[in-house]
């Protein structure tokens, strides 16, 4: 039995191990900033908190408590929507590094499968042709079937990203 099958099945798992390492990766990095994003808008709340309660119990004057309440829904509100903005910014950056990595991953396996089929179609044995012509009918269905689900599913990660 030749040791090319089972140094290519190591390659081939190493490969995977060191993709999946490098997306688990990715999306830690993404955790991160999303955490350090909302301890940064955590810290700033409490400051303008302080600021406001400071500045409300040193008027003593109750219309004044109120006028200044109905100050602090617009900023509120401009904080909420760039909160969002930096939150769907630091999702879309991950997820486009997954689904780069998702797309370059699947290049590779079909490169890997059509070498596989030549490599198995130049090695048969006479008479095995039928089996190669279903070994190639396979590959060439599960291809198209990649190829097809792969660009609904941009499709669908493009409608995804311009609704929000």
């Amino acid at each position: 039995m030749s040791t090319l099958i089972p140094q290519q099945l190591v390659t081939a798992q190493q490969s995977s191990l060191e993709t999946l390492f490098g997306l688990t990766s990715k999306v830690f990095e993404g955790f991160e900033k999303l955490v350090a994003l909302n301890l940064q808008v955590s810290k700033a709340a409490i400051v303008q908190n302080h600021e406001n309660v400071t500045k409300a119990m040193s008027g003593g004057n109750p219309g004044e408590l109120l006028a200044r309440q109905a100050s602090l829904s617009q900023p509120a509100a401009e904080k909420a929507v760039a909160y969002g903005r930096q939150v769907h910014e630091i999702l879309v950056g991950v997820q486009s590094e997954i689904s780069a990595a998702a797309t370059a991953q699947g290049q590779q396996f079909q490169r890997e499968a059509q070498g596989f089929v030549e490599n198995l179609t130049k090695n048969a044995p006479a008479g095995s042709e039928s089996a190669i012509a279903a070994w190639s009918s396979a590959f060439s269905t599960a291809s198209t079937v990649y190829e097809s689900a792969n660009k609904a599913a941009k499709q669908f990660v493009s409608k995804v990203s311009t609704v929000q």
